[in-house]
């Protein structure tokens, strides 16, 4: 028998927390005896903090409620946190019967009031270790704030084979939102999952659909957390975050809520809520931007380098409180407040709210919207936060200037436009496409942007000493970082403070843009391979890829048609069919040409289901002609946003306007027909990187750029910067064959993981089998050596890398390819994780990406039809066992659509029923129905089903074409037609 040493488990990583926090942070250990699971409080060091700290009001109240007072005051409690939320009631309190009870005293700005700094002192912050919240159910540990519980961990030791991702799945499966303890805003803020070396949490538990946030501190750059000599990797949770000043401090000046309110489409308003606890790097660059401006006072510059995704809305927001607010050690006012130069509407409403929630005051924040005159009066008032536009940026400067004895913060928010384009003058006369895009890149060369006019106002005025600024940009130019930077011990200017594209999308908050980044050089090999190579059945696939490999690569009707059918064929089905796309063109004559020859493709080619919008400034005359983006559109300049986001329109044109800023989450590809360079094509291809559901990749078919240009461009900012050489699709043939030489994968084994996974619903014992299909190929994976596993994983993601890829040039239909592709997805996560770890089935995006059986929104087209033909497996698993239905084509036709997604109605019944005429026809086939079982029949059956296919094609080809190129919907239909003939031939044989 081996004995597990107490330190490999679960229950250790646990006492490693416990003792730490009650040893070293100051914490009381609660206990199960203590918690009152009627309301979920911890009844004992609630009436503990109150007797201590509100003794007269607490006598008040027993002298109302006599011996009922700790139930009554309980009742009282759990209605406010019912209806106020806890973050509400932790800051301000509640009445009974008039008499005021504050349940968290947090520290006060200055130290001058000894009082409130010596009910700070009394907070008593408790861990309750396996705390039972109801019946049967345990948690690792939970906090309290004075009672009322605050934060709740699932810790997991790695040496018990379990590790974050089990945490997560536990909070998911075992775990319940509805539960009291863990009831949205009411109970517990956030939610935790911690192993040794990662961490994760939520503010609102959500069954299956529970969304976690990285809590990692971020490592090389990227990812996960640094190894520090003689800690865990995660000490930071319970050594930092948990400390009694910093949970205080993160409950009453971080943790907010924010309420969004939204109209449907019948005019009904939608609320949501969303509890915002600040992810790590977050609070890091908050608290380390107050430390030093509180050390150091106003003057100093701060370049803060968060990548999109990194939730910079909030971090400018909790900044703006802090510094409007922050006292140094002498008790003074750092900054008489804080200024926030944005031009984007959802801070000003984010900013309003988040504020306003963690000071419970009106009049703190104040949005300049009309002229200078009332940013004066908004100084001169003396108000705290000042949100203004840019354009008022070098009035600021000269105002400031004069008040030397102002001093306030400057937080400059994204130093770039958004959606503004260049104000460049009409055109006057008709140009040629070259003429103009000469001319626009001239008007932009020579047209400053907004970065670079702070930088000019700054200089214009000098470095003040009673101004600081702080600069948020994803993407910093080289004038930006050396104004805003912190110098090295060389003089190298660094960013204050860094969370990189990196680190950004390998925690999964934004997508990686250049790993489907193609040049149209690429695009024409690899479709020409697809269309000339025999071993893929794609021949009728890619037809229309043959056309547009034989076009002249510069001419806006030709590439129009390619951007087209592209999107229909391909990007139209993404995002289970809510995709965009965004085509970048030269100059705005090329936008307007662009919108031109887009409508007349699509009229020509009577398409109903796409529409494209153009987006450029000022008046383009062409031929005579008069164009603005507003006529072109129909409709007014600012409805755009919202009309491209609509399910009417799916194509963008751009030129410059919505090139940077831009934020639609649901852009998935992007048609570059400009030259781009340095931090304008880092900003105008990462409008792709925005994550959506169902959104697991991006795609860019650059017409005019080189590779080594974009990859450059983007090496300043985001680390491992790889985009792919060329490729060969037939290479996927040679993996697959060299996957298979190591013998660890199994066709059957695929075949029926395949099966399971396309049920529309997975029973207990299919998760058993599908795990035990991986864990057999898993087996065989680990008694390769350590060589071997590494060329295998390597091929593995190879081959899969170029299978996602070849897919966005042109879907291709071969079956093998795409079951070991989805396979392999699973059979590497399994490998990546530790033993033990499920496979997460509900995981399909994939599946309905590349689906082999149609999904309600959509699948791959294939084909030259404006039909969608798709793939499907048949599970239905052989004959009916029921009575043949009294309609026995439409029970076909209806089984077809059922599991193919297809909508073949009455008039395919009649194509059904010419194959059974054919069929019942057949004197050989009459005979073996007479003379033989249903099993023996249906064989001789199937060898005969495509010479009646065949006879009925010419006379219609839409539905017989769909059997001819469909293998798998072949298959159906032979079965089903198969089992109603030999029931017809049977029965006339009887007669």
């Amino acid at each position: 028998m081996i004995v597990t040493p107490d330190i490999l488990k679960e229950k250790a990583f646990q006492t490693v927390v416990k003792e730490y926090l009650t040893t070293e942070n100051g914490y009381i250990e609660g206990t199960n005896k203590d918690y009152n699971m009627q309301y979920a409080v911890d009844e004992m060091q609630l009436f503990t903090f109150l007797e201590e700290t509100q003794d007269k009001a607490l006598e008040r109240l027993k002298d109302i409620y006599k011996g009922q007072y700790k139930q009554k005051i309980l009742s009282r409690i759990d209605t406010e946190l019912k209806r106020r939320g806890m973050i509400d009631v932790l800051r301000k309190g509640i009445k009974d019967y008039g008499v005021q009870l504050n349940f968290a005293y947090f520290k006060p700005p200055t130290s001058l009031n000894q009082e409130l700094m010596d009910l700070y002192q009394k907070n008593r912050l408790s861990v309750t270790e396996e705390l039972i919240h109801k019946e049967g159910e345990r948690i690792d540990l939970v906090i309290f704030l004075n009672g009322l519980p605050v934060l709740a961990f699932e810790l997991k030791n790695e040496f018990t084979g379990q590790d974050v991702s089990d945490a997560k799945h536990q909070w998911m499966h075992d775990r319940s939102g509805k539960d009291l303890l863990f009831r949205f805003k009411q109970r517990t803020l956030a939610c935790f999952a911690v192993d040794t070396n990662e961490a994760f949490m939520t503010t609102k538990l959500n069954g299956t659909k529970t969304f976690f946030l990285p809590f990692n501190r971020g490592f090389n750059g990227g990812k996960g957390n640094p190894i520090v000599k003689g800690k865990l990797s995660t000490h930071y949770i319970w050594e930092d975050l948990l400390s009694q000043e910093n949970l205080l401090e993160v409950l009453d000046k971080f943790v907010y809520l924010i309420v969004d309110e939204d109209e449907d489409d019948d005019g009904n308003i939608i609320t949501k809520e969303t509890l915002i606890f600040p992810r790590y790097h977050q609070r890091d660059a908050v608290k380390k931007v107050i430390t030093h401006a509180k050390s150091f006072g106003p003057g100093q510059s701060y370049l803060i380098q968060h990548s999109a995704g990194s939730g910079k809305t909030n971090s400018i927001s909790w900044l703006s409180h802090r510094l409007a607010t922050l006292h140094n050690d002498n008790n003074e006012s750092v900054f008489d407040g804080a200024i926030v130069v944005t031009d984007r509407k959802v801070l000003d409403k984010q900013l309003q709210k988040a504020v306003y929630q963690l000071e419970h005051k009106a009049g703190m924040v104040e949005k300049i919207e009309e002229d200078s005159t009332q940013l004066a009066d908004a100084l001169n008032k003396g108000v705290k936060i000042i949100i203004t536009t840019i354009q008022k940026f070098p009035y600021i400067l000269d105002k400031l200037g004069t008040l030397k004895n102002m001093r306030y913060a400057i937080i400059i928010d994204e130093a770039h436009s958004s959606t503004s384009g260049k104000n460049m003058a009409a055109l006057t006369t008709s140009l040629t496409l070259e003429e103009a895009q000469k001319l626009d890149e001239e008007a932009e060369a020579n047209e400053r942007d907004t970065e670079e006019k702070i930088l000019d106002e700054i200089n214009r005025v000098g470095k003040q000493s009673n101004i600081s600024f702080f600069a948020f940009t994803a993407t910093p130019k080289g004038s930006t970082l050396k104004m805003f930077g912190t110098e090295d011990a060389q003089g190298k200017p660094h960013p204050f403070h860094l969370y990189s594209m990196k680190q950004a999308i390998q925690e999964g908050f934004i997508i990686d843009v250049l790993k489907n980044y193609t040049t149209y050089k690429m695009y024409y090999r690899v479709a020409k391979k697809i269309e000339e190579d025999p071993e893929f059945e794609s021949a009728k696939a890619t037809k229309a890829i043959s056309r547009f490999v034989s076009l002249h690569p510069h001419n806006i009707d030709q590439k129009t048609e390619i951007i087209i059918e592209h999107f229909r064929r391909i990007t139209s089905k993404k995002l289970n069919g809510q995709a965009k796309a965004m085509v970048v063109t030269s100059s705005r004559l090329h936008a307007v040409r662009y919108k031109i020859a887009f409508d007349r493709y699509i009229k020509h080619k009577n398409y109903k289901d796409m529409k494209a919008l153009v987006a450029f400034s000022g008046t383009v005359k062409d031929s005579g002609e008069d164009y603005t983006e507003t006529e072109m559109n129909g409709f007014a300049e600012k409805q755009l946003p919202k009309k491209f986001d609509s399910d009417e329109y799916q194509v963008l044109l751009v030129a410059e306007k919505y090139q940077t800023g831009f934020d639609q989450p649901k852009l998935h590809t992007m048609f570059v027909d400009k030259k781009l360079s340095g931090l304008k094509a880092v900003q105008t291809l990462s409008r792709l990187n925005r994550t959506y559901p169902g959104k697991e990749d991006t795609f860019i078919l650059d017409f005019v750029n080189d590779p080594d240009d974009i990859r450059k461009a983007f090496e300043p900012y985001y680390e491992d910067t790889v985009l792919e050489g060329d490729i060969d699709p037939n290479e996927l043939y040679s993996i697959q064959q060299e996957l298979q030489d190591y013998m660890v994968l199994n066709d059957e084994e695929i075949d029926k993981f395949m099966d399971i996974l396309y049920k529309d619903k997975q029973t207990k014992r299919d998760t058993e089998l599908s795990n035990n299909y991986i864990d057999s190929a898993k087996r065989r994976y680990d008694n390769l050596t350590e060589e071997e596993q590494r060329d295998f994983v390597s091929k593995a993601k190879k081959f899969n890398s170029i299978y996602m890829f070849v897919l966005q040039i042109t879907p291709f239909k071969d079956v093998d390819l795409h079951k070991l592709f989805v396979y392999l997805r699973y059979l590497l996560k399994k490998i990546a994780l530790k033993p033990g770890t499920k496979v997460d089935l509900e995981d399909k995006v994939v599946l309905e990406y590349y689906s082999l059986k149609k999904k309600e929104q959509g699948s791959i087209s294939l084909g030259e039809d404006e039909e969608d033909y798709t793939v499907g497996i048949d599970i239905s698993g052989g004959r009916a066992n029921e009575d043949p239905p009294k309609d026995p084509l439409t029970a076909i036709l209806e089984r077809l659509n059922s599991k193919n997604g297809t909508e073949f109605g009455e008039h395919e019944k009649l194509n059904i029923q010419q194959i059974v005429d054919i069929a019942a026809g057949d004197e050989t086939l009459r005979s073996q129905a007479q003379n033989n079982s249903y099993e023996d029949f249906i064989l001789g059956f199937r060898k005969r089903f495509m010479d009646y296919v065949v006879d009925g094609y010419d006379k219609n080809q839409g539905f017989f074409g769909k059997v001819l190129e469909d293998d798998f919907f072949r298959d159906q239909l032979e079965g089903h037609i198969g089992e109603h003939i030999y029931e017809v031939l049977k029965q006339a044989s009887a007669h």
